[in-house]
């Protein structure tokens, strides 16, 4: 006796149609799971064979073969335990029904409870564009997956369910996205308001939020580094909901989905520490999960204390950075994530931190400072598009009762100006200038004569590198979309410029 089930698949954040067949066959009793399982599928067994007696059904005896195909792939994990179930019932015709437009993805206990597992969202995608009509997951995974149109999808909390459900006993209604009753992905974000003085500071950041741009802020103790980038959330634009989607494909596989949300509607914001590993921040494992930085795709991934982190973690953003995917090589395959994100740096200029302080001596010996800057790559800091340096604030500000600007008042700006650089780079798959490609600057970021004028004289006095030319475009873009420009004037390379000039300040570069 022969049954086969639809099941899914995780490769990377890429999902995949899983075929799970069971046959029964005369000899001694056996149970053999084949189809390169990992040791949590090769469990399943134990558990499917409790599950069964524990909820009312027999488990046949004799020689029992369960494949998974394609047998070529490596499976993993425990997504695998309802859907053997299930074939277990078909094929000794204890469940008599049509299975074939139905998918099934779960994890089972030893009495028949569904539990959540990792990656539902993308499996569900991928069953709907494989022309599934149903599919069953568990209960704690109905939320994220009913962001899914096209497939009805139906949330189940033990295996009596199904079974009843698949035998016309009972009825099931397929569970609705309402994007009002999540809750909310982020509850708090702390509001520019709060923030005295450091208005350079916040226009830097207003502008790295409406283009994406990299950015990286030295200042002593104190000034303010950590407190300005915690406020950037609060002004970032909205996302689309290809965006959110994208998002939450990546946290469902890592399985940091916050309970009771369905969807990621804020853009993430990740602090990882210091002594964060580089697989911390690439992704990795066995089977590679994703990592700090595709955690923070289409959101923001704060480094505070820049030199602290290991020199192998910092280079290890150096790719990511520029191509916004990450590729995680291991023996038996490769795996790819998107990491397109706002890299946001802080650090001191120097161990003690008031290496150029207006008013505090620095106390590090002599050469320590140099050498705590050098700590930060050439090619990393070329990376990074606007520079900033965040000085101490003097008393009369801190103390100033004039109130500063709101968070909610700047993220109007900021969604004006990405809502100009949608419809310019609509249909390139691109959305914010900083991730424009070499031709795009060209073809987007035409400066006036005079401002071209500007630019030659001072790209030449200080040697700034190709990829040094395209980021000072792409920021007099931004800033001119700020302004709501059509064309990129002196004002906009003057800008742009004073945003590249702190490498020459204190790196001597």
């Amino acid at each position: 006796m022969f049954a086969r089930i639809n099941s899914m698949g995780l490769f990377g954040i890429d999902s995949y149609m899983v075929g799970v067949e069971v046959d029964f066959g005369q000899g001694l009793p056996r149970v053999e799971l084949v189809g390169l399982p990992d040791a949590a599928v090769s469990e399943s067994r134990n558990r499917v064979r409790s599950a069964l007696k524990n909820s009312g059904y027999s488990f046949p005896a004799g020689r029992v073969t369960i494949n998974l195909s394609p047998a070529d792939i490596r499976k993993e994990g425990p997504v695998y335990d309802l859907p053997i179930f299930i074939a277990m019932l078909r094929a000794s015709e204890q469940l008599k029904c049509n299975t074939d437009e139905f998918a099934f993805i779960g994890e089972l206990s030893l009495d028949g409870l569904i539990r959540h597992v990792n990656g539902v969202l993308p499996m569900v995608i991928r069953a709907q564009k494989s022309g599934m009509k149903k599919v069953f997951v568990p209960a704690a995974n109905a939320l994220e997956s009913s962001v899914v149109n096209g497939i009805d999808v139906y949330a189940v909390e033990n295996v009596n369910q199904v079974v009843k459900f698949l035998n016309g006993e009972e009825i099931l209604e397929p569970v609705r996205f309402d994007i009002s009753s999540q809750q909310n992905t982020r509850m708090f974000a702390p509001d520019f308001k709060d923030v005295k003085g450091q208005q350079e500071a916040k226009y830097a950041l207003e502008i790295a939020a409406a283009g994406g741009h990299n950015v990286i802020m030295v200042g002593p103790p104190g000034s303010g580094k950590s407190m300005l980038a915690k406020r950037l959330p609060s002004i970032l634009p909205d996302m689309t909901f290809e965006e959110s989607l994208q998002t939450t494909e990546l946290y469902s596989i890592a399985g940091a989905l916050p309970e009771g949300v369905s969807l990621i509607t804020e853009r993430p914001f990740r602090s990882p520490h210091h002594t964060v590993s580089p697989a911390g921040l690439s992704g990795g494992g066995a089977i590679p999960r994703p990592g700090e930085i595709s955690l923070s795709h289409n959101g923001v991934l704060f480094l505070d204390e820049l030199p602290e982190f290991s020199k192998i973690a910092m280079e290890v953003l150096r790719q990511p950075i520029e191509d916004g995917k990450i590729t995680i090589s291991r023996a038996n395959a490769s795996f790819t994530y998107p990491c397109s994100a706002m890299v946001v740096c802080a650090m001191n200029p120097c161990p003690c931190g008031y290496y150029g302080h207006p008013k505090r001596e620095c106390t590090c010996p002599s050469g320590s400072a140099r050498r705590y800057l050098s700590r930060i790559s050439g090619p990393m800091l070329d990376r990074i598009d606007i520079h900033i340096e965040v000085p101490p604030v003097d008393f009369e500000k801190l103390s100033s009762k004039l109130p500063s600007e709101p968070s909610s008042e700047i993220k109007k700006r900021v969604n004006a100006a990405r809502k100009i650089q949608q419809e310019r780079l609509k249909g390139s798959g691109v959305s914010c200038n900083a991730k424009m490609d070499a031709a795009m600057t060209r073809e987007f970021c035409r400066p006036t004569p005079q401002a071209m004028a500007l630019l030659e004289e001072v790209f030449n006095k200080l040697d700034f590198s190709a990829r040094a030319y395209d980021k000072i475009l792409r920021v007099a873009r931004t800033v001119a979309d700020l302004e709501n420009s059509p064309v990129i004037d002196e004002n906009h390379i003057m800008l742009a410029l004073q945003f590249r000039s702190l490498d020459r300040k204190l790196w001597g570069r």
